[in-house]
């Protein structure tokens, strides 16, 4: 019985791992475009480059530094 809910337990958690990553997001900005945008994973810093190198809990958090950030305000 034990071991059936510990398994049970685990496999929850195992299964929430990718849910849990996808809430992370990044200011980055395109190295040909040079557009900023928001992405979902980490910039490989060839050709996204991450601008503001930190990770934000939500999209609109990541927004708001992108606004703030002299690198994404020059047209």
């Amino acid at each position: 019985m034990v071991r059936t809910i510990a398994i049970a337990i685990l496999s929850t958690g195992i299964a929430s791992l990718p849910a849990v990553a996808a809430a992370e997001w990044w200011v980055a900005r395109d190295a040909v475009s040079k557009q900023c945008e928001i992405v979902p994973k980490k910039p490989d810093g060839t050709l996204v480059v991450d601008l503001g190198k930190k990770r934000y809990a939500s999209e609109a958090e990541a927004k708001k530094a992108m606004a703030a950030l002299a690198d994404c305000n020059k047209q």
